[in-house]
């Protein structure tokens, strides 16, 4: 980066002194580090298993620096800032956000505290990464692609996959025509826990060094279980904090027709499920179905935690995860996972259609992405405006299933037709003092 490419030309806003805040154990402009001029200055919300994985990577990048660290575990936070000695930690991410020496933040904390950082992240002008799902309800992801598009904000949604070379040829695939028109779509995602679940650990005291006010903050207060906080994973079972297991693995997954067919937002939202099996200190269903109705096409989603029984994608059999996505097309059906896809034609299953070349460039990382738009100001292909097309199915679908009936949904007023009660749910209300605006 030349000399006249400044840190106020590259972030696009006027920001206050670079302080001497680094990697741990290397200065600012040390050897190998971005000069201070030239750096991101990143800030940590949430520093569990997966924002943990965030900070060690987003560190070993040349051009970030390791401004601040927030986290409600007090021990967690501490080990995290002797690793990165010249990080300031903070109990409340609040006072990070309020920062004027922080460019950027991720936010890696649990599914209900998404759309309020996010938003709060915004108005305090930081860009910033958000783990999925975005958000849990359709109103929070409507105000999280306002505030971004207000305030100027470069974001990515933590979508992974997208950024694989598989997911890169599907969309390839699909779009050159070869599987013919496609009007159905079929995802799932299959898991086998057992009957038992994550099993029946009693309610028990906070641990020591746990704000549980502050982790409960603005969802329904309710006693502390080891379960809730044990991992991403635990928490998939607790509806409040997650939404369960269909916003926890749904958007890797609706990711791909989402991007490969360019599709909006749905017009007709049903879903059915329910907790039939499981029986554990959990509340998330342990089935669910759902069908998504689009300008001629029709897309489903199937999820089940007791039976991973996986179609094409069975293998030897046994428990285990296993997930998928069909393309549903006149001349040929494609069915794909994260690492491989498989075409099956139509009339001569021995005669494989002649496939498009290459046209998608690589993605340079995921992580990588996000850090050239923050200086490009370029949005990354996993912006939340694009992701907003991604996560209000599943809001919508996780609404359906609430109140036990299909939705009609608006995509040009973005709202529910015919239905106040759903309407009205499309916003959670938050537990005081907490507040989206």
């Amino acid at each position: 980066m030349g000399k006249s490419c400044t840190r106020r030309g590259f972030l696009g806003r006027s920001l206050g002194t670079a302080v001497g805040i680094g990697l741990a154990g290397k200065a600012l402009g040390a050897e190998g580090q971005a000069p201070p001029s030239d750096a991101i200055r990143m800030g940590f919300i949430g520093i569990g298993a997966q924002g943990g994985g965030h900070l060690h990577s987003l560190a070993a990048q040349k051009d970030v620096q390791v401004a601040g660290i927030s986290d409600v575990t007090q021990p967690r936070l501490d080990a995290a800032l002797k690793r990165y000695a010249t990080a300031k930690g903070h109990h409340d991410f609040r006072e990070l956000l309020d920062r004027q020496d922080v460019d950027a933040v991720v936010i890696a904390t649990p599914p209900h505290w998404h759309a309020l950082m996010c938003v709060h992240a915004a108005k305090a002008g930081k860009d910033f990464y958000v783990e999925k799902p975005m958000t849990l309800h359709v109103g929070e992801s409507v105000a999280v692609v306002r505030a971004v598009r207000e305030h100027g904000r470069i974001t990515q949604v933590g979508t992974q996959i997208h950024e694989g070379a598989n997911y890169r040829r599907v969309v390839e695939i699909v779009r050159s025509g070869v599987l013919g028109p496609i009007n159905c779509v079929r995802t799932f995602n299959h898991v086998g826990q057992t009957l038992r679940g994550l099993g029946k650990p009693p309610d028990g005291p906070v641990p020591a060094g746990l704000d549980w006010e502050l982790w409960v903050g603005p969802a329904p207060m309710r006693p502390y279980n080891p379960m809730i906080t044990a991992s991403a994973y635990q928490h998939c079972s607790f509806m409040d904090f997650s939404g369960g297991w269909m916003p926890g693995m749904a958007p890797h997954i609706v990711d791909l027709p989402v991007w490969a067919l360019d599709l909006g937002l749905p017009t007709m939202v049903s879903c059915a499920g329910g907790r039939f099996v499981i029986d554990d200190v959990g509340d998330a269903p342990d089935v669910q179905e759902a069908l998504f109705q689009y300008p001629k096409l029709v897309m489903t989603w199937m999820s089940n935690m007791t039976s991973s029984y996986g179609f094409d994608f069975q293998g030897g059999g046994g428990r285990s995860r296993r997930l998928g996505i069909y393309f549903h097309g006149e001349q040929a059906t494609l069915f794909t996972d994260y690492g491989r896809y498989v075409i099956v034609p139509e009339d001569d299953p021995k005669k494989q259609p002649e496939l498009p070349p290459s046209s998608l460039p690589p993605s340079p990382g995921h992580h990588r992405e996000w850090l050239d738009g923050i200086k490009t100001r370029r949005q990354p292909s996993c912006n939340v405006a694009y992701h907003h097309r991604v996560n209000v199915p599943i809001c919508l679908a996780n609404l359906s299933l609430k109140v036990g009936r299909g939705l009609r949904f608006d995509p040009a007023t973005e709202t529910i037709v015919g239905d106040p009660e759903a309407a009205r749910l499309m916003m959670p209300v938050y537990r005081e003092p907490w507040k989206l605006g």
